[in-house]
Order: C-alpha cells, then sequence, then structure tokens
C-alpha cells in the first residue's frame, strides 16, 4: 500500500543558528511571539513555537509541550520530537518554548528568579515561582490558547536542573496546570530540600485527573544522592493518580542528562494504552479492507491480538488504544475503525503525513 507523502509547510522563522556572516539555519515550521506580562514587573518573554507539519491542513486540537530554557533546549527538542513522532511514540503536538526577551536578557539571573520557589540568600533575586506560575496561567495560556488549535486538558512541562526544580514544584502545588511532567537532573536539593515541605500538601490532594511525571539524573552527579531520595520517596507512596518514573542514566553528567530524559519523558507521558479485548470484540475487525485505488489488506487475529497484513511476509501488530483505535509501534501508525449498527465498515488508516479510508469488503 502506498503511503501519503507529507508535505512540510515552512516558517522562515527569526529564532535562527548563526553559522557564519549572513548564514542562518531556520527551524522547519517554528516561529517566535513575544509576551510582555503584567505579573512578572513587565518581563518580556519570547516563545519559541513549533507547530505539527500538518496543523495548516487540519481543524484538529493539538497537545502543547512547555519547554523551559528555551534559549538552549528548542533546537535540541524539535528534533527530538521530530523523531519520537516518526516512530509513532507521541502524537502530533505544539511546541512552546519559553524564554527571556528584551535587551540582553540574562538567562543564568532570570531563571534563577524564575524557576525557584523559595528565596535563598545566596541569590537575592531568586523565589519568584509562584509569580511565574501564575504568569503561566493567566497570561501565557490564554495567549497560546486563542492563537493555535490546542487541546485545552492535554499540556506537559519539562525542563532541566532549575528548570526541573520547577517543574517538580510545580505538580506538587499547581498539579491542574499539567497532565505530564519531564525533569531532568532537578535541583532537588534546593533551599535545603524544601520541596518536602510540598509535598505534604500534594500528598493531601484528590486528584481530578491521572498525570505522570518523569525524572532523571546522571550517575556522575554529586546531587545524585538528594535526588535518589526523592524520586523513590514519591514512587514508594503511589499517590493515586500519579504515575512516576525515575531512571539513573549511566556515565552521564549534569547537562547531559537532557537528551535521554526528553526523549523518554515524552515517550512516557504520551504512553498509550495496550487494552487486552475479548475474542467477541476481536473478531468483528477480522477481514479483508480495501482502499480507494483498490489495493487490498488484511486483519487477522493471532492469538487474540489483530495482526495488520500488508502482504504474507510485511505485516503490523496491532495494539489496542481503545476499542475504535488501534497502534503499531513499529512507527507512526494509527487505525480509527468506523463502525455502523454495530459492524464495522472499514478503517481511516493514519500515518506519517496523511490519512487514507479503507472500506471492508
Amino acid at each position: 500500500m502506498k503511503k501519503i507523502i507529507p508535505i512540510l509547510f515552512l516558517i522562515c522563522c527569526p529564532f535562527t543558528i548563526v553559522l557564519a556572516q549572513n548564514a542562518t539555519v531556520c527551524i522547519p515550521g517554528s516561529q517566535i511571539r513575544k509576551i510582555t506580562s503584567n505579573i512578572v514587573s513587565g518581563q518580556e518573554y519570547e516563545l519559541q513555537i513549533s507547530l505539527p507539519s500538518g496543523y495548516e491542513k487540519s481543524n484538529k486540537k493539538y497537545p502543547v509541550v512547555y519547554l523551559m530554557d528555551s534559549q538552549w533546549d528548542f533546537p535540541l527538542v524539535t528534533s527530538i520530537y521530530g523523531e519520537q513522532y516518526f516512530d509513532g511514540f507521541i502524537p502530533e503536538v505544539i511546541l512552546v518554548g519559553v524564554t527571556w526577551g528584551g535587551v540582553n536578557p540574562n538567562p543564568d539571573s532570570l531563571r534563577a528568579r524564575d524557576y525557584t520557589p523559595t528565596k535563598e540568600a545566596r541569590l537575592t533575586q531568586s523565589g519568584g515561582a509562584d509569580k511565574f506560575l501564575d504568569f503561566m496561567k493567566t497570561e501565557l495560556f490564554p495567549f497560546i490558547e486563542s492563537n493555535y488549535r490546542v487541546d485545552t486538558e492535554n499540556r506537559s512541562l519539562m525542563g532541566c536542573s532549575l528548570g526541573g526544580l520547577f517543574t517538580i514544584y510545580t505538580m506538587f502545588t499547581h498539579t491542574e496546570m499539567f497532565s505530564g511532567y519531564i525533569a531532568a537532573s532537578p535541583a532537588v536539593g534546593w533551599d535545603n530540600e524544601i520541596l518536602y515541605q510540598f509535598e505534604k500538601v500534594f500528598s493531601k490532594k484528590t486528584l481530578a485527573k491521572p498525570i505522570r511525571l518523569y525524572m532523571t539524573v546522571g550517575d556522575v552527579e554529586r546531587g545524585r544522592p538528594i535526588f535518589e531520595k526523592l524520586s523513590n520517596f514519591i514512587i514508594k507512596n503511589q499517590y493515586p493518580n500519579l504515575s512516576a518514573k525515575s531512571k539513573v542514566l549511566e556515565n552521564t553528567g549534569h547537562s547531559g542528562t537532557k537528551t535521554e530524559t526528553y526523549s523518554r519523558g515524552l515517550q512516557y507521558v504520551f504512553e498509550r494504552n495496550k487494552l487486552n479485548l475479548n475474542s467477541e470484540i476481536i473478531k468483528k475487525y477480522v477481514g479483508i479492507y480495501q482502499s480507494a485505488n483498490g489495493e487490498k489488506v488484511e486483519i487477522k487475529n493471532e492469538k487474540n491480538q489483530l495482526t495488520f497484513y500488508y502482504s504474507e511476509q510485511n505485516k503490523v501488530p496491532l495494539f489496542v488504544d481503545t476499542e475504535k483505535h488501534f497502534y503499531g509501534i513499529h512507527e507512526f501508525f494509527n487505525i480509527y475503525f468506523n463502525e455502523t449498527n454495530g459492524k464495522i465498515t472499514g478503517f481511516d488508516l493514519a500515518l506519517f503525513g496523511g490519512t487514507q479510508t479503507l472500506k471492508k469488503l
């Protein structure tokens, strides 16, 4: 069966990487927006936004991933997203990288202000996390949601170091803001491990919806013992409606945790179901299906698992997300079954770059 070839739209954005004089590289599908906060002392924030390749041709609403320290990590995460999406591990998402604008912003100082939950004497500007969260909730979210088609119930937050501290603090104190949390080398030792105080409030919450947390540390980091103490504490507590996973990354230092954390973290927060259906339900999907150009495929039941056959030599095991949505894990491969009066009439096959409909014969 022929696949639909995606047509990528390119936005030649102001966000560039300078390689040489008069030579720039634009990240396809990305753009820059700016927003000035009335909450954080008139601070201008620069939003580095990456849209799915099919955004302009669809009317869908997309999950949003908010990335802290975008001034460093936007190129990295856009690459990771492309890999993970193409391989079928994550859906199409809108990536919103947040960094600081204005004249000669100093990220080292500004992140210490915005990402820390309490004031420490050694950093006089620290302790502004609540103000920054208020900015996100009342200014940033409405801006994104009024300018882009987003799924307001599906937001994820990720950051590294102080950005990771901010991520876990947000989960403990502003839990409802995000459904997924990804923290690389979080600075959990901040202010004498004050996160435990915020955890006490979190432990008494009744979560309205399931959330997921993925966190890592490098095995050679000096902060590893403090990290493992907190991560083990979180996982051991088994909070209702929180799924948490922690990993120590081999032969990895503090900054080096980003690549694997963001890759595995996105896989984890967007992990789909693998349901088991009874044989009677499985049976109704079995059959031969035909595309508009006359090509045929077959779906078989093999030991109570559906398998999609292009041919006898080319097959795809199918996993069950819902009774109408099945997927493969070899690439971006999704089947959405159509049903009329209790009978399967066909399915929509969504591959990387496009969707086609097949009818059941």
